[in-house]
């Protein structure tokens, strides 16, 4: 799945669900009501996400290199602001459900902000870009941890693409491998003005899936 326009560096993406009604009102609860409870059903989403990002590293056999998950960090007012991560909470609960499935997936502490940004809502797509290029470096010793194994970014949300784009900068400066991007919720494709069918998913078939059929008992 790929925003429109796609800013220069981003991997292809893949939802689990695109940000409409029940799955909009879900991820804004846990990010900004402190809903944490929700945090194991996202990260459920999310793992199905990863699933699709990363087809060749999964399932993982005993001795591999582990499936790296690395989330966009949020900045750390927001953080403070909110009392949690949601981003990396969610990651984590996606993580484990990836481990019981017998990947051994990880969620490294390796991206921080390197300066401060502006918030992002209510700029456009080449506002945001610029406002995030550069913003993000690996921590001291975070190359170390992100050659252990493929990674995948993950976030809640992605809208034009560009934190992700600038996460992948990131990585690969610090010298890891990104296989692919996985967020719980994107925006839906447009329709187009002469049709009067049903929006259908964006991307080619599987990269956006109900939330539902995600979950996994």
């Amino acid at each position: 799945m790929l925003p429109s326009p796609v800013p220069p560096g981003l991997p292809v993406v893949h939802a689990a669900v695109e940000y409409v009604d029940e799955a909009r009102a879900v991820l804004l609860a846990h990010k900004e009501r402190g809903a944490l409870r929700l945090a194991g059903p996202l990260g459920e989403a999310l793992a199905g996400a990863v699933r699709a990002a990363a087809p060749g590293a999964l399932p993982r056999a005993p001795g591999v290199p582990p499936l790296l998950l690395v989330p966009v960090p949020s900045a750390r007012r927001a953080v403070g602001a909110r009392g949690h991560d949601p981003a990396r909470r969610i990651a984590r609960a996606a993580a484990g459900v990836l481990r019981r499935e017998g990947c051994p997936a990880r969620v490294p502490s390796v991206l921080r902000q390197r300066r401060r940004v502006t918030d992002q809502s209510g700029l456009g797509a080449r506002q945001r870009r610029a406002n995030v290029t550069g913003a993000l470096e690996a921590v001291p010793g975070g190359g170390r941890l992100l050659v252990a194994g493929p990674v995948v970014l993950v976030d809640d949300l992605m809208t034009t693409g560009a934190s992700l784009a600038e996460a992948a900068r990131a990585v690969a400066q610090a010298g890891g491998r990104v296989v692919g991007g996985a967020v719980v919720a994107a925006p839906p494709a447009p329709v187009p003005a002469a049709s009067t069918a049903r929006s259908a998913p964006m991307g080619p078939p599987g990269r956006l899936r109900p939330f539902a059929s995600d979950k996994r008992n």
